[in-house]
């Protein structure tokens, strides 16, 4: 099914404008939404789609496709893209609104703003490739991009936290992203209605499984009675460094810390929240 009509394709010529750049991008747009075979829409992206850049066309980047792919939950495009290009398919593309360069890791944000679990599962397999841990710790640790984007200035991790997407979190934090954000988890259990507590209820325990060390939670004291009944009274001792952690707990930290897989397959008994 052709993207671009015929008297289209005779108007573009070997340097296209910026509009007829922005054409091609929306039906390239279009035709990963349609979910398409991933050769009809590799050929389009190196050969039909250009983006617009300091005043000239250019080729279409994988990291761009990429996007799409997670905006649509194209999975096999996604496997494509980060198995071709690997590390390239995750580099933050050019900001379309204010043409900077940018910077952090876009890609993981999206993936948790859209709760798309296979493709961050695949992108962060992906960062084994990193040439080195760290260079992999600051990408998994960086911030979604450019100020006047929705998600600037939150990793990851504190984004996952806030929507209250457990899957997303505990990828991240198996591949050992920072378990950032706890007293926002607490927050957002606080502030959750009913029907959203328990995945709010599981980003918490996710995080508390992933603490480098015990955390001095004080002002938690000053309303007992309200955190007591919300997370038991022997996590909240815990928190609020009157008490070590659990027995249970400790145990489910260190089986954490071997794989994403080991937690989500436990008995219900044995889920994080049955320590409380």
């Amino acid at each position: 099914m052709p993207w671009l009509l015929s008297s289209q394709l005779e108007h573009l010529s070997s340097s296209p404008t910026e509009r007829q750049c922005e054409r091609t991008s929306f039906s390239f747009y279009c035709a990963v939404r349609e979910q398409l075979p991933v050769w009809l829409l590799e050929d389009m992206r190196s050969m039909e789609v250009f983006s617009w850049e300091d005043g000239q066309p250019r080729p279409f980047l994988p990291s761009e496709a990429l996007l799409y792919a997670l905006v649509h939950d194209h999975q096999d495009y996604a496997r494509y893209l980060l198995t071709t290009y690997s590390l390239s398919a995750l580099k933050p593309p050019r900001c379309s609104f204010c043409c900077c360069r940018s910077s952090g890791a876009p890609h993981l944000t999206m993936a948790v703003r859209y709760d798309r679990v296979s493709i961050l599962s695949m992108m962060v397999e992906a960062l084994k490739d990193c040439d080195s841990k760290s260079m992999r710790q600051n990408y998994l640790d960086s911030c979604g991009g450019c100020s006047h984007v929705a998600d600037s200035g939150k990793t990851a991790v504190q984004l996952a936290v806030e929507l209250s997407r457990p899957e997303c979190l505990l990828l991240l934090l198996a591949h050992g992203a920072l378990p950032d954000g706890l007293d926002a988890a607490l927050q957002r259990l606080v502030t959750s209605e009913a029907t959203d507590r328990r995945h709010a209820q599981r980003c918490l325990d996710f995080l508390l499984l992933f603490l480098p060390g015990p955390p001095s939670l004080c002002h938690l004291r000053d309303e007992p009675h309200r955190w007591q009944g919300l997370l038991g009274n022997e996590v909240f001792s815990w928190l609020c460094g009157l008490a070590p952690p659990p027995l249970l707990l400790q145990a489910l930290r260190c089986l954490a810390r071997s794989g994403p897989d080991h937690i989500t397959t436990l008995p219900d008994f044995l889920q994080p929240h049955s320590w409380q």
